[in-house]
């Protein structure tokens, strides 16, 4: 359950309400930063080059880009993209490239993880996120399958996980049919005593952005009751794919709605607060209407988001660049 908190609520639609640029632009680039001083990103190209060695059913979704140049002593390259199918069987999947402008290699030895996990079969595997701890010097692949249950999985060297573990179900946050498509990141809340926290996709009446937090990413995970992030203010009734933002000397969801469109709320370095600012990416035409699921890098001061593109059950992963 969730530890009490006044939690201040402020809904802000529209490009008006950003808060100042934290980017190391131009004056005239700060000047058309859109809400929570998100840059305007432009599409730059499809990720993956087909055909790939694992497309059962010639859909991907939920991108997570991660560098890995500092990790690692001898990586297949700077950059390590992961991404899977969501229709069944899924896959947990990654591709390399030097440069987040890509575009990326597929790897041969897709999926890194399937459907037959070591304790049980499921339908599909999906909506892969990968963090590195630096402590244990792993990375922790956070994934869901099925819809219900969030695991985690580790690996030295990104490629090869093992010990997948079961850590989020519905029957941990009371009322939900679905928790799925987490992400996690290091992030401290007060009174916690924790490292990480988890943000995910919790199903009451619509689709809701959640939270957990964690000692050490691993276990002893615990889960707010309560939703972070609602869809009511945005004036949608479902939304999702959502990632840790921080800019500002303050903290943002971003995520996207059931319109398409990708949206920023701050919710403040403590969980404390939900002040929706709007949407700051819409779909351009190759998007078939639908833009979800960010995740952003930066390399040599440009920052990327990485995205899926196109619906829900027909979508493709697209890198936009920083203008």
């Amino acid at each position: 359950m969730d530890t009490p908190l006044i939690r201040r609520r402020t809904v802000l639609l529209g490009a008006a309400a950003g808060v100042a640029a934290g980017l190391s632009l131009g004056p005239a680039a700060n000047a058309a930063a859109g809400p929570g001083g998100m840059p305007a990103f432009r599409y730059l190209r499809d990720a993956l080059a087909l055909p790939l060695s694992h497309n059962p059913t010639g859909e991907f979704i939920f991108p997570c880009i991660r560098g890995v140049y500092d990790k690692l002593s001898n990586p297949r390259a700077r950059y390590y993209l992961y991404y899977a199918p969501h229709e069944d069987p899924g896959g947990i999947c990654v591709a390399f490239a030097n440069s987040l402008a890509g575009p990326f290699d597929d790897y041969s030895g897709n999926p890194l993880i399937d459907n037959r996990l070591p304790t049980t079969t499921v339908s599909h595997v999906s909506s892969p996120h990968v963090t590195w701890d630096a402590a244990t010097r792993q990375f922790f692949c956070y994934f869901h399958g099925e819809n219900f249950t969030t695991r985690v999985a580790r690996s030295t060297d990104g490629i090869t996980f093992t010990d997948e573990t079961p850590i989020l179900s519905t029957r941990l946050v009371p009322g939900t049919s679905e928790t799925s498509y987490a992400r996690v990141f290091e992030h401290a809340l007060p009174g916690r005593n924790n490292k990480y926290v988890m943000i995910f996709m919790g199903v009451r009446n619509g689709r809701r952005i959640f939270y957990g937090w964690s000692p050490n990413g691993w276990d002893g995970w615990q889960f707010s009751a309560t939703p972070l992030v609602n869809p009511e203010p945005d004036g949608v009734t479902d939304i999702s794919g959502a990632t840790l933002v921080k800019r500002n000397g303050t903290t943002y969801v971003a995520y996207h709605g059931n319109d398409g469109r990708m949206r920023i709320t701050e919710v403040g370095n403590a969980f404390d607060r939900e002040t929706h600012l709007g949407v700051f990416h819409s779909p351009i035409a190759s998007d078939n209407g639908r833009v979800a699921a960010p995740s952003f890098g930066t390399q040599d001061g440009v920052e990327y988001m990485f995205y899926e593109a196109g619906p829900r059950l027909n979508a493709r992963i697209c890198i936009a660049r920083a203008v």
